[in-house]
């Protein structure tokens, strides 16, 4: 489900575009990486944008709504903001602190920023996440040693083939984790040879960078037959090394071992390969079933990490409750005026014989008496410390049904609430 759902290809624009043209959704952001697709959006009707998200996530998997209902997680408001200030330290990634996402979720904003599909709270929750995400790198260690996908697949290799100098890898894909793992072989002295297909100049750049050599796609099963290491990582939708294909590599490289990882999602290789004698096939999911031996050691780091997350949450905070006074201590008023004239309706009949200044005296009593009880909320309510501001004025509409009035620095017809969709729940990832 996790791969049926990466947004590889053009596939985050032609979501973003689809998802703006619903009437429901007004501001979008979708973030897709090796382990997470996630879309962040602000809504009118929660529940209208959910039914239509969890169908544009069904057509993308190909499959029926009913089987995505229990791989999704939805999260509103303020926790929108603490997950994705974690997503971009990296306390959410499933190698806890990589340095990767910081980038990754950059890309995603400023994609939707080109299509159009952000607005005034995507722009200052994404903004706030990033400089989140900085700060934890800068004051904390979490980031330090083995910290990404690509280094823990190098670990993986030399465990698997023992000293890499003088070994000879492939790497098929020139993208950013295919730049990492060739930084990371080259270090431990290995010869790099890379393949890509439609970012050959981009592979022609990192081989000079790293001291490699560059080969076509075409030439990809007589490498496959002189190299040690494989690394896979591309954002292509299909299968690119499929099993009969390297059936017939292991025969012709006469029994000599060979090991293949494979960091992509979906993924480039076939995983019944595993099964052919001496090849030797890791994914991203051993890849995390490694990490989580060794997550303990960054428990500390972690907790300063989290106490930024906290403090920079609450300015968020802060700034989202202050959007919501005036709009909702406007809303009580009205709500309770609403009452009074409803009462004073509904008892009407009652009142045949007073007189026009009488029944003037009557409604000035029920006004006097929603403005005397609504004060002192209304003095608290303006006075509100930023401390859980937010959460305070949602609990207050939902108390007395107050619907939600825009924001003010939000065109007409806006909401005034983050409120992102149904997500995929796959595996801790970057």
């Amino acid at each position: 489900m996790r791969e049926r759902l990466a947004l590889t290809d053009g596939r985050a624009e032609a979501l973003l575009r689809e998802l703006r043209a619903d009437p429901s959704i007004h501001e979008a952001v979708a973030i897709s990486t090796c382990n997470r697709t996630e879309l962040y959006l602000v809504v009118g009707d929660p529940v209208q944008a959910e039914s239509a998200v969890l169908g544009v996530l069904a057509r993308q998997a190909g499959t029926r709504p009913t089987e995505l209902v229990g791989s999704i997680y939805s999260l509103r408001n303020c926790e929108v903001a603490r997950h994705l200030y974690r997503v971009t330290a990296g306390l959410e990634s499933m190698i806890v602190g990589e340095a990767e996402v910081q980038g990754q979720v950059s890309r995603a904003y400023e994609l939707a920023l080109g299509q159009r599909a952000t607005g005034p709270l995507t722009n200052r929750l994404f903004r706030a996440a990033l400089a989140t995400g900085k700060r934890v790198r800068s004051e904390t260690g979490l980031s330090a040693g083995r910290t990404s996908v690509a280094s823990v697949a190098v670990d993986l290799a030399r465990e698997a083939v023992g000293p890499l100098e003088r070994r000879r890898a492939l790497v098929i894909g020139a993208g950013e984790t295919s730049e990492a793992t060739a930084r990371a072989l080259h270090d431990h002295g290995v010869a790099t040879i890379f393949v890509a297909n439609r970012r050959r100049e981009r592979a022609r750049a990192l081989a000079e960078r790293f001291g490699g050599q560059v080969a076509s796609f075409d030439a990809l099963p007589s490498e496959l037959e002189q190299v040690d290491i494989v690394v896979a990582s591309t954002g292509s939708p299909h299968t690119i090394l499929h099993a009969e294909e390297l059936a017939l590599v292991m025969q012709a490289r006469g029994g000599r071992p060979l090991l293949l990882v494979d960091i992509a999602v979906p993924r480039d290789i076939d995983p019944a390969a595993g099964e052919l004698p001496g090849l030797r096939l890791y994914d991203i999911d051993d890849l995390q079933a490694r990490v989580a031996r060794n997550r303990s050691v960054r428990t500390g780091e972690a907790v300063r990490a989290e106490a930024i997350v906290d403090e920079e949450l609450r300015s968020f905070a802060a700034w989202l409750g202050s959007l919501e006074v005036l709009p909702t201590v406007a809303a009580l008023r009205e709500h309770g005026d609403a009452i009074a004239e409803q009462v004073l309706a509904e008892n009407a009949g009652r009142w045949e014989n007073l007189s026009e200044r009488d029944l003037e005296r009557v409604r000035a009593v029920a006004r006097a008496t929603v403005n005397r009880l609504l004060h002192e909320p209304t003095v608290r309510l303006k006075g509100m410390g930023a401390d859980r501001r937010h959460a305070r004025m949602q609990l207050l509409r939902e108390l007395f049904g107050l619907e939600q009035a825009p924001a003010p620095e939000q065109r007409p017809g806006e909401p005034g609430e983050v409120h992102p969709l149904p997500l995929p729940r796959a595996r801790r990832g970057g």
